[in-house]
């Protein structure tokens, strides 16, 4: 036993982590995503969990149907409520264990999370039309709980918030993206709608990523690498933490012998883990997406890279080590995962060759589109070049509602803008074809909020070709059908293509006819 102040201040310590955990748990407890006004996930079957004295029994009750369960030696129990049709009319959810907790107004429909950076976050007062919006927003069945911003070195089990419902004091606060995305949804499936807004501004995609995500990735070994030496259930992690362990007794001992010399202690050695920078690997997922696991969801729509907008594929592998992490962990399949190409931004310029930018990360977000079950909002056309938060949210979630409405709810519409597929070459003339062409591709027009229209001219812009040389020119390209054909007078060889390759293509038109822009791509890999 200790018996220097060190041995004293750790065993006082030790005592009052012991009492108030004991305090902790001598009543039933749920995390705070368990609340009043929440949505409970329909067609699947729902967890619902918590803390309570252990050894003890919990019973959860909603509707007809009570689950019964017993708490573990830590006080940590779980039930699963049998899958459920959605349902309008608020209920009472009830948990009775050492005390009893009550939650009203409980409804059954869609859950989402709505996950990224900041304009995620971005919130309806931001958007266009504000106060128009806001009148308009009498949604009761639209549900938002908002996540604060949280960093943590390690997995926390809660967080702070409480579910709103949507009507027009309480609107202007809720994600915008995430606003449209739902109302849209339930204007057109009649069912309750909950999301989980958990975003910050600014962050890279690495911190929202847990480590069973960076393990699934090999091209992210050396990340990887880094995040388990933290981690002191992993083998690197145990090696890393038992040779910090042989240093923290050194300085025990160190310290015990500079109190009995009245010297100046040496300082504690660091502890292995991230810095206390939120932008570190695993310190948005630790605090602000573990918390909500296994909260029953339906999927994740999110918006995020402009942090990560200098680079190229390596954007590909980190979202797919955050999409595989986060399938892991909630355990409930390849759930869709829909997320948001970046927008024009920033002065355009007439230089045909582009690559500039956020050309790159565009392209890798393209790639996403390989992970199972995943897809792409293109917002090429409503980008402002002053203003990397751009008001027209509308659209976004719009877009994203679209893909969710096709491949989640069995709507038989056209769900995304034309996708690069293949191009041939055809004398001194390149085609491209194109996957999502829809009824027809046309050169489009859109203007603030307004659908898009037909651009009478006919004329597309911002594409570009290069021969053999990789010099790069200004080219003529006319929709024949679903492809495009791409020309120029000053390359009589044609190799290559590209089309709104560059940070800010002003002026891009090429759409099809359901008014969904095509994707920023090229043919070639210069």
């Amino acid at each position: 036993m200790f018996t220097t102040l060190y041995g004293r201040v750790f065993s006082l310590a030790i005592l009052c982590v012991f009492a108030f955990s004991s305090t902790l748990i001598s009543a039933v407890k749920l995390p705070n995503i368990f609340g009043d006004h929440m949505v409970l996930q329909r067609d699947q079957k729902v967890p619902v969990w918590g803390w309570d004295t252990p050894g003890s029994e919990v019973s959860v009750t909603f509707g007809s149907q009570t689950k019964t369960a017993k708490c573990d030696e830590d006080g940590k129990w779980e039930v699963e409520l049998d899958a459920m049709a959605a349902d309008k009319t608020g209920k009472e959810l009830t948990v009775k264990g050492s005390s009893t907790k009550s939650y009203k107004d409980v409804l059954v429909g869609e859950v989402w999370i709505c996950s990224g950076q900041s304009n995620m976050e971005w919130t309806v007062n931001g958007s266009k039309n504000p106060n128009e919006e806001k009148k308009n927003a009498n949604f009761p069945l639209i549900r938002h709980f908002k996540v604060p911003h949280t960093n943590k070195p390690s997995p926390e089990e809660n967080v702070s918030g409480n579910w709103q419902v949507c009507n027009p004091n309480s609107v202007g606060n809720f994600t915008a993206v995430g606003y449209f995305f739902a109302r849209k949804i339930h204007k057109e499936l009649d069912v309750p709608i909950g999301l989980i807004g958990t975003n910050w501004g600014g962050t890279r995609v690495e911190p929202w990523t847990p480590p069973v995500g960076f393990r699934s990735v090999p091209e992210l070994k050396s990340l990887s690498e880094k995040v388990d030496s933290w981690d002191s259930t992993s083998e690197a992690g145990k090696k890393v933490w038992s040779e910090y362990l042989k240093r923290v007794k050194y300085w025990s001992n160190q310290a015990e012998e500079a109190l009995k010399n009245n010297e100046q202690s040496p300082y504690l050695p660091p502890a292995p883990g991230p810095g206390s920078s939120h932008q570190e690997a695993t310190k948005l997922y630790n605090g602000m997406i573990h918390p909500l696991i296994p909260y029953g969801i339906r999927g994740a729509i999110w918006y995020q890279g402009e942090s990560n907008g200098g680079e190229g594929m390596s954007y590909y592998h980190k979202k797919q080590a955050l999409i595989n992490g986060w399938r892991k962990l909630w355990n409930q399949g390849d759930f869709p995962f829909y997320y948001v190409q970046l927008a024009n931004w920033q002065k355009p310029h007439d230089n045909p060759a582009g690559g500039d930018g956020w050309a790159k990360v565009r392209e890798a977000q393209t790639e996403c589109l390989k992970i199972k079950n995943t897809g792409m909002a293109v917002i090429i056309d409503i980008g402002e070049a002053g203003d990397i938060h751009p008001r027209n949210k509308q659209d976004v979630g719009a877009r994203l509602a679209s893909w969710a409405l096709a491949k989640d709810y069995g709507k038989n519409i056209v769900y995304s803008g034309p996708l690069y597929k293949t191009h041939k070459v055809e004398g001194s003339k390149i085609r491209i074809e194109f996957d999502h062409a829809g009824s027809g591709l046309m050169a489009g027009k859109k203007n603030g909020l307004a659908p898009t229209e037909q651009d009478s001219s006919g004329k597309l812009k911002r594409f570009a070709i290069a021969g053999a040389d990789k010099k790069w020119y200004w080219a003529d390209a006319v929709v024949d059908g679903n492809s495009v054909i791409v020309s120029s007078e000053n390359v009589k060889e044609p190799v290559a293509v590209r089309y709104a390759f560059m940070m800010n293509p002003d002026g891009c038109n090429l759409y099809n006819k359901e008014g969904f822009p095509a994707s920023p791509f090229r043919t070639d890999n210069w």
